[in-house]
């Protein structure tokens, strides 16, 4: 685990603000690297089920540190669109994941202190997209995962655990209605998602 992991919002973000601006990266593709090795397919957007608008606030730790990113987040059928704010409002990444590309904004100067964009999109979409929208992306690297009514595993190729995501929503409620808790269990972070308001839109049946 390193550095990129961690949340910068702190005194030297605020000294870099005036002088920072936005500045574009490449598009990775519709995939996600897992370790160094590994590329991890991503579902569709479409394939959440329903519509989603929602302001969370994440808090990542790491050893005793730990720190917070507000979110914006919004899912429709054709795409994803993250945004993370300091913790004055100030957008510092950015991303949008529609027609299989992602594309991604940080700003200039703080590659190395906040997460990687692609990153908390999936954590986002582990946590929330169904299973059966992750079983063929993790049937490609051997990986599979397994739901309870209040958690998710996700396994390895050598059938080790590797990702518990805890529920802490009530049975019968969305599971973004309390926290869900995100534990990388060989990488030693854990990563809280906090939903303060949501709105969840059934998506129209096809014809």
């Amino acid at each position: 685990m390193n550095n990129t992991i961690k949340i910068a919002l702190t005194v030297v973000l605020g000294l870099l603000l005036n002088a920072c601006s936005l500045v574009s990266q490449q598009p990775t593709g519709a995939s996600v690297a897992i370790d160094q090795e590994t590329e991890l397919a991503l579902p569709l957007p479409a394939d959440l089920g329903y519509s989603l608008m929602a302001s969370q606030l994440i808090s990542a730790t790491w050893q005793d540190d730990t720190q917070q990113l507000p979110v914006q987040v919004e899912v429709t059928p054709d795409k994803v669109i993250l945004a993370g704010f300091s913790s004055w409002g100030t957008r510092i990444l950015s991303l949008q994941y529609q027609n299989q590309t992602i594309e991604t904004q940080v700003l200039s100067g703080l590659g190395a202190t906040l997460p990687q964009p692609e990153q908390v999109l999936f954590n986002l979409m582990l946590t929330l997209w169904p299973a059966e929208a992750w079983a063929q992306p993790l049937q490609i690297i051997g990986w599979h995962l397994v739901d309870t009514d209040n958690s998710r595993t996700v396994f390895d190729d050598n059938q080790q655990a590797i990702i518990q995501i805890d529920y802490q929503a009530e049975p019968g409620t969305h599971k973004t209605a309390s926290n869900i808790v995100f534990k990388h269990l060989t990488q030693g972070y854990t990563i809280t998602i906090q939903t303060l308001n949501s709105t969840i839109v059934d998506n129209p049946s096809k014809s």
